[in-house]
């Protein structure tokens, strides 16, 4: 019975991953079927705690992330929880040996949206670890199965791509976040005087860690390498589209790709792979 109770969930994970973001689910329906829960449990845990920042206004958010973080370790520690998706995370926690410093990390940055409204250079930095990079690396040290050579090899390629999508989700986003809660991640940025200059710089270091990240996706397991390559490919469509747009159009909408450019952006994505051909 217990193994029924693991399966169900797996499955909110699951269920989670499909409701909130469909080029995620997209990317994970291309990694070889044994890596699909494991991912699915990892992004249901991060987008709950992100719902706690981002979402519940009505209640107490510091406490509401102070008992999710408890539990979470808690979860770890005891091999189990009532909470389906703390119980789904704790087993790839414990399987894969994910370091528990990854989920600090995580967990701090998400007590900096609490309270954090603007950033300076360092506080970026770590925000980004925390937000974007540490979750790569959960994901990576699945993908690896517990070489740890390979994962070192290719941690920091991770970390550039998991830099490179959280930034570009900084600027999709940068109308949201001011607008609904006050933040912008940008350091030295005034959203109310974000110049052109300004743009180019952070495309200019989003364009380098996207360099940066191929040569690690290139070297990834290849039954998880289209996946990791769709999302790439996916995040470089979408930055493309913003490079073309001025800082005024930027903080006025939230740009996105159209759902149907995703599934061709899947079908391209898909052959590629079986032809082991993947480029930039």
């Amino acid at each position: 019975m217990e193994h029924l109770y693991s399966q169900t969930a797996f499955d909110c994970s699951k269920l989670i991953t499909k409701t909130y973001s469909t080029s995620f689910s997209l990317g994970i329906r291309t990694l070889n079927k044994k890596y699909h829960a494991p991912i699915y449990a990892i992004y249901g845990f991060v987008r709950y705690a992100d719902e706690i920042v981002d979402t519940f206004h009505d209640h107490d958010k510091g406490e509401l992330l102070r008992r999710f973080k408890k539990d979470t370790y808690q979860a770890i520690d005891e091999g189990i929880s009532l909470n389906p998706v703390l119980h789904s995370f704790q087993q790839v926690v414990n399987e894969y040996k994910i370091d528990r410093d990854l989920i600090e990390a995580f967990l701090v940055s998400m007590e900096m949206d609490l309270s954090k409204k603007d950033y300076d250079d360092p506080e970026y930095k770590k925000y980004i670890y925390g937000s974007a990079e540490v979750v790569g690396l959960m994901c990576l040290k699945v993908f690896c199965e517990g070489d740890q050579k390979k994962y070192e090899e290719l941690l920091s390629p991770a970390k550039h791509l998991g830099s490179a999508f959280q930034k570009v989700n900084f600027l999709r986003d940068i109308k949201s976040d001011y607008d609904e809660r006050g933040r912008v991640y940008f350091p030295g940025v005034d959203f109310n005087q974000f110049t052109t200059e300004e743009k180019q710089q952070i495309e200019s270091d989003i364009r380098e860690e996207f360099t940066n990240a191929l040569v690690g996706i290139k070297k990834l397991p290849k039954g998880v390498r289209a996946g990791v390559y769709l999302a790439y490919i996916y995040y470089t469509v979408l930055f493309k589209k913003i490079t073309r747009l001025s800082p005024e159009r930027i903080k006025s909408e939230r740009i996105r790709v159209p759902n149907f450019k995703k599934v061709i952006l899947l079908l391209k994505c898909y052959f590629m792979h079986k032809l082991n051909f993947i480029s930039e």
